[in-house]
């Protein structure tokens, strides 16, 4: 704190402010007056970033008290901002002369939330001439200090063609100004308000029924107040509400959410779900296509079955009125959760549409964590066309199935009901892909029978001490294990000295699974014929 001149409390408690000349630090008001032992009017901020000095406390005075233990500090009035309407902040933008940075930070977020360039329209041409402003379709003003909607005929008049708008990071914060600004611009059909700190009271609920995306991330909003919302879009298409801390859906007057009838992508990624009957009363929405959930705490997944759904809308729906759960999703993103039981794998395959699925960093789907690699997932997932981002292929599927099979077999012994239940899939797969059960080798089929069992594997040198050495394509037993063929490998490339450590490269997967089990064969690892294995050098 230093010293100044007095200035006058221009500021309310609640208000959002940014520092003065830095409209990317955004904090607060949570306090307005005197402090102890210093002159004047000062006005205690609590920043977004964490970045303050204290929890609001003062040589043993506690003026308010702020989110965490640094997040707070006191500040003369002049050295900080209300914000700027608006029209302020798109003259600002697209009148005036801009940075190559300032540049770059003109986006609006994607259907698949990606940040895609506005394209600035004429903007050579409207340097000097604000009338210009009428043919912007997109524009962001994301980090300008925007508090209001300004003189509410201004926006249509200046901006009557705006189609898509991105309000991120602003100091916006009562709905009844989101409205003013949907009102006045009639073509406006996307609208991101992420990191605008909105009031928990629904005070002037917003007029956004022609608005088809909506992008409300890190705002501070829980379900109660996406149902409240849910009555002003009823043309809403996406709908986006990453890093809500929210833990918990609660419908209005249901077990299941209703309405929502064009909702077709629901983002819920990066928040604080971990039960999975909260997501289930999601599965009544009958246009939901796309559903986000990575990044939250899922320990598990699973598909109710008829008498379930029963039971959970029993009181509230009567059953002619209920719908196949989750009955046109095709796209399921459950990246980055605590999943690990083969369960959650299998009851994928009852979602009645379900081809694109991502379980990437779950402890079901991490070798190193003792899950399965992609192949094996490709197999179980009957439907799958997209696995974690990347498409799986006829020939992927056909391969991933028929190892799967063979390494099945390799380690089941006996009881089929357990192989039935530990492996559902297993008899189908082996049926369709004609796979023989293996019989022992007697008499002169012996050598015959071993050498129809050999699998061709490509070896690929990849570490840079070895040095650049030619793929060896080489004929070798299933039982060969992980120990022998880096033995084997010593000897093909004539390596001497080099620790090596073996990777099987997969088609489909970002990085290749690290082979780290020096007792498991090939067979045991799936590793089927036309693999490629990498060879490199312990670091």
């Amino acid at each position: 704190m230093q010293e100044s001149s007095e200035s006058k409390p221009d500021f309310r408690i609640g208000q959002r402010v940014h520092s003065s000349g830095d409209p990317c630090r955004i904090g607060t008001v949570r306090y307005v007056g005197p402090v102890q032992g210093y002159s004047g009017t000062w006005v205690g901020v609590d920043w977004d970033n964490g970045e303050g000095k204290h929890d609001g406390t003062i040589n043993g005075v506690r003026y308010f008290q702020a989110r965490s233990e640094r997040s707070g500090s006191f500040v003369r009035s002049q050295n900080l901002s209300s914000g700027i309407s608006l029209l302020q902040a798109l003259q600002l933008r697209y009148r005036g002369d801009t940075t190559k940075e300032e540049e770059d930070e003109m986006y609006v977020l994607s259907a698949s939330n990606k940040r895609v360039n506005v394209q600035l329209v004429g903007k050579d041409k409207i340097q000097d001439k604000l009338s210009r402003l009428e043919e912007l379709t997109s524009a962001s003003v994301s980090y300008l200090g925007v508090s209001s909607p300004g003189v509410p005929c201004d926006i249509g008049t200046n901006v009557p063609n705006l189609k898509e708008l991105d309000l991120t990071g602003n100091l916006i914060s009562e709905w009844k100004d989101v409205s003013t600004i949907c009102e006045q611009l009639a073509d406006l059909f996307a609208l991101n308000l992420s990191y605008n700190l909105m009031a928990h009271d629904m005070v002037g609920l917003p007029h956004l029924k022609r608005i088809r995306i909506l992008v409300l991330n890190n705002i501070g909003i829980n379900w109660t107040q996406v149902e409240i919302l849910k009555q002003s879009l009823p043309e809403i298409e996406e709908l986006h509400l990453m890093g809500n801390k929210i833990s918990t859906i609660e419908p209005a007057s249901s077990f299941a959410v209703q309405g929502f009838d064009y909702l077709r992508l629901l983002n819920l990624e990066d928040n604080c779900i971990a039960d999975w009957n909260e997501i289930l009363k999601l599965s009544q929405l009958r246009s939901l296509e796309q559903l986000h959930l990575s990044n939250n705490s899922l320990i598990r997944v699973f598909y109710p079955d008829d008498g379930m759904m029963h039971e959970l809308l029993n009181g509230y729906d009567s059953c002619e009125e209920s719908h196949k759960p989750f009955q046109n999703l095709r796209c399921l993103l459950l990246g980055g959760n605590n999943i690990e039981d083969l369960a959650s794998i299998y009851s994928l395959n009852s979602f009645p549409q379900l081809v694109d699925i991502r379980l990437s960093e779950n402890p079901v789907a991490d070798p190193g964590q003792g899950g399965i690699p992609r192949f094996v997932l490709v197999a179980r997932l009957a439907k799958v066309e997209m696995l974690n981002g990347s498409e799986v292929s006829s020939r992927e599927r056909k391969e991933s199935e028929i190892r799967y099979v063979r390494l099945v077999m390799s380690k089941m012994q006996g009881n089929s009901k357990e192989l039935q239940w530990l492996h559902p899939r297993f008899a189908e797969l082996k049926v369709f892909h004609g796979i023989e059960d293996e019989k022992p080798l007697v008499g002169a089929a012996g050598p015959q029978k071993m050498a129809s069992g050999l699998l061709s594997i490509t070896l690929k040198c990849v570490g840079a001490s070895i040095g650049e050495k030619p793929s060896l394509t080489k004929k070798l037993p299933g039982a060969t294990t992980v120990g022998k063929l880096k033995i084997l490998c010593e000897s093909f490339f004539k390596l001497k000295s080099i620790k090596l450590k073996l990777f099987l490269q997969e088609e489909g997967s970002p990085l290749p699974m690290l082979l780290d089990d020096e007792m498991a064969t090939l067979t045991d690892l799936g590793i089927g014929n036309e693999s490629t294995i990498l060879v490199d050098e312990e670091s």
